[in-house]
């Protein structure tokens, strides 16, 4: 099958010189009725010297003399990518709909830019990506005059919910900020998730040794810093993200008067 950005999946025949052809049509009728604007990539020169890719998706009815504002979607893993293809979970055409325009920033620890830069994400879970995605996300507002600098959310899911929450702790500039199944303690996440060894390998140690990893990278630590509007949701049956940090997250959330 064959899939992309503006169009689900249908099967094809993939010729010798590498293109295709169709062999089923299924999407065609509705999506001659849709007006999904085209994906665009570009590429970020961060402070310490990656180029990083990232996605613009614009809203139905863009028009270029308008003003958007951005939506920072982060993505989870944090061993994946925002890939230039079709998906249910996060689709980026109806999260651009109601009149967004979103950047998706693939950060250090995305995979499909090499082993050493998935890699690199070790010791540095939460600081480095999220810095990468807000300058990443500031790139965006330099070049494209549509976008409207003084509305920006971020938001995720699973690792991107973690993401949430640190920005919820570190950075003043989003409006709003969605954390969907997001570990709010690197510690309690730890103790309660189904996945364990590769948190102590991501932070350099097991919790109880508090090493700087652990001590100044987990977002329960800025707890004081929350200040910013969230949404927060999650599902009962995850089993690795489970509940009870999204019921620390509101605690912290509800005692900081958020």
């Amino acid at each position: 099958s064959f899939e992309s950005a503006m169009a689900p999946p249908e099967i094809v025949r993939i010729n010798a010189d590498g293109t295709h052809q169709a062999i089923t049509h299924f999407n065609d009728e509705k999506l001659a009725k849709m007006d999904l604007q085209p994906i665009e990539t570009i590429w970020s020169k961060t402070s310490r010297g990656k180029s990083i890719r990232s996605l613009i998706v614009k809203p139905a009815g863009f028009d270029p003399a308008k003003k958007y504002p951005l939506f920072v979607v982060m993505h989870g893993g944090p061993a994946g990518a925002w890939k230039e293809a079709w998906t249910y979970r996060w689709n980026y055409h109806l999260l651009a709909k109601p009149g967004y325009v979103l950047i998706m920033t693939d950060f250090t620890g995305s995979t499909g830019y090499g082993e050493k830069f998935s890699r690199d994400i070790i010791n540095d879970p939460f600081r480095g990506p999220a810095n990468e995605i807000n300058e990443a996300a500031a790139d965006a507002i330099r070049r494209f005059s549509y976008i409207d600098g003084t509305k920006q959310a971020a938001g995720g899911g699973s690792y991107g919910g973690h993401l949430a929450n640190w920005m919820e702790g570190t950075t003043k500039h989003y409006k709003c900020l969605i954390s969907h199944a997001g570990a709010v303690n690197s510690v309690s996440q730890w103790g309660t998730s189904d996945g364990i060894y590769h948190r102590e390998v991501m932070n350099g140690s097991v919790p109880w040794e508090q090493n700087k990893v652990w001590q100044e990278q987990n977002p329960f630590s800025y707890a004081s810093n929350f200040k910013t509007p969230m949404l927060v949701t999650v599902g009962e049956m995850d089993f690795r993200v489970p509940y009870n940090n999204s019921i620390e997250n509101w605690h912290i959330l509800q005692r900081m008067q958020v």
